[in-house]
């Protein structure tokens, strides 16, 4: 019956990995439709910049009830991802708290996992709270009707869940520890669970026996379809906000990176000595597609947690304009799945048509006033701006789809080399009345 169990949960962890690695390296694709970007300047800049901003959650805490209680459950999922380690050992191989040798250091790490799990518990109910009864406006916004909410709250669930299959799990051990049942040696700490012995301590050792290995199961197999849930979902940033952090801008944030193609043109007018003659005409101008962006901003999009600190942010938003940053990454992060889609179906270099600007509407790319506030809210540094900034690009250089005040200013800047309406001999007049 052992060696059944121990093969039956190789089969059931070796299928579990392989559709999380298929799913990754769908997500990897995806993120590589956008363009090369070569980004290795300053490594140790940007190793301090992930330790501080994703390991050290130095944003979130910038809110400090949502960050306190989020730094809670990050402690709790990487924490007690090491009794998971044993879990899986003892899947393995027919163990039994494998690593229970390591005597009072483990008994410690048992019953520090133990108040973990509790405190994630309560966060999870907090997080709820402040969802489904405060009420927090950020987490109501047009773009979280649906599947985002629907999303967010599964985790939630799922985290309690597991979190209460583990103490369960750890209630009727102790129980078959004290009664001397076989195979379960006295080993672990446990300041929590202890308190649901008495739910237990009736049945006999056969009975839980059974009730350890359904929690047992029930926790592992739980974590396993958590694995597997987290691609689908915004919770993807458990994985991705530490390369995301170490890929981050290190530029001021007010600025902005020249068309090289628009720069060469400009010096063959002005400086001819400083242009490249060689240098192709580009494609096109800005970005209409995904496949015009960069794979960062591919993956600042999947790295995206929804949070909505970067919409609340939105001095655009606050006053009622129809621009939500949060709702341009999550635009395109669909619009680049849409797309991966159309070619594991139709062949690597297949285009379906479409465009991003099917996604996103003028009216939200002209209400952004390019602050940078929706980039300094984000806790894992996304820069919705860049897109923002991109795909206005595209709309004025490709389609000469702007206001009027902006086309008479860049005519104005064309002919005049100032946004105002009369020539640069002009310019001084205003002075002539002046004594």
């Amino acid at each position: 019956m052992q060696y059944i169990e121990q093969i039956l949960f190789v089969a059931i962890l070796a299928v579990a990995i392989y559709f999380f690695a298929q799913k990754v390296k769908q997500i990897r694709r995806n993120i590589l439709i956008g363009k090369d970007q070569i980004i290795n300047d300053n490594k140790p800049a940007r190793w301090l910049m992930m330790a501080k901003v994703a390991l050290g959650q130095s944003k979130m805490v910038v809110r400090p009830v949502a960050g306190f209680f989020h730094i809670l459950i990050y402690l709790g999922f990487v924490l007690i991802n090491i009794e998971v380690l044993e879990i899986v050992i003892d899947g393995i191989f027919g163990t039994h708290r494998v690593l229970s040798f390591m005597g009072p250091v483990y008994d410690a790490a048992i019953g520090f996992f133990e108040i973990l799990a509790v405190l994630v518990l309560v966060s999870c109910l907090v997080f709820l709270g402040r969802r489904f009864i405060a009420k927090i406006p950020r987490f109501h916004s047009p773009e979280m009707k649906g599947w985002a909410t629907k999303d967010a709250t599964y985790i939630l669930v799922i985290e309690i869940v597991l979190m209460g299959a583990l103490l369960k799990m750890n209630a009727v051990d102790q129980v078959l520890q004290s009664k001397g049942a076989d195979h379960y040696v006295a080993a672990g700490s446990f300041p929590v669970s202890q308190y649901l012995i008495g739910f237990f301590q009736n049945y006999n050792i056969s009975t839980l026996i059974v009730l350890e290995r359904i929690f047992w199961w029930f926790h592992i197999l739980g974590i396993l379809f958590f694995l597997n849930y987290v691609p689908y979902s915004k919770h993807l940033h458990i994985f991705l906000a530490f390369p995301n952090t170490w890929y981050g801008r290190l530029q001021p944030a007010g600025q902005f990176a020249n068309m090289p193609e628009i720069t060469n043109e400009v010096n063959l007018m002005l400086d001819p000595s400083k242009a490249d003659p060689n240098m192709p005409p580009p494609d096109k101008f800005g970005v209409s597609d995904v496949t015009d962006l960069s794979w960062k901003n591919l993956l600042d999009a999947y790295s995206c947690t929804e949070c909505g600190r970067c919409t609340s942010s939105c001095p655009a938003s606050i006053t009622g304009k129809k621009l939500s940053p949060r709702k341009i990454m999550m635009d395109t992060r669909d619009r680049a799945d849409e797309l991966g889609k159309a070619k594991d179906a139709n062949g690597a270099d297949y285009h379906d048509g479409k465009s991003l600007h099917d996604y996103i509407s003028q009216e939200e790319l002209l209400a952004c006033t390019t602050c940078n506030a929706c980039v300094d809210a984000c806790p894992i540094n996304i820069n919705p701006l860049e897109i923002i900034f991109g795909m206005r690009q595209y709309q004025t250089l490709e389609k000469s789809n702007m206001p009027s005040e902006w086309a008479m200013m860049n005519s104005n800047i064309e002919n005049n080399q100032a946004p105002w309406q009369f020539s640069p001999s002009d310019r001084a007049n205003w002075t002539n009345d002046i004594k």
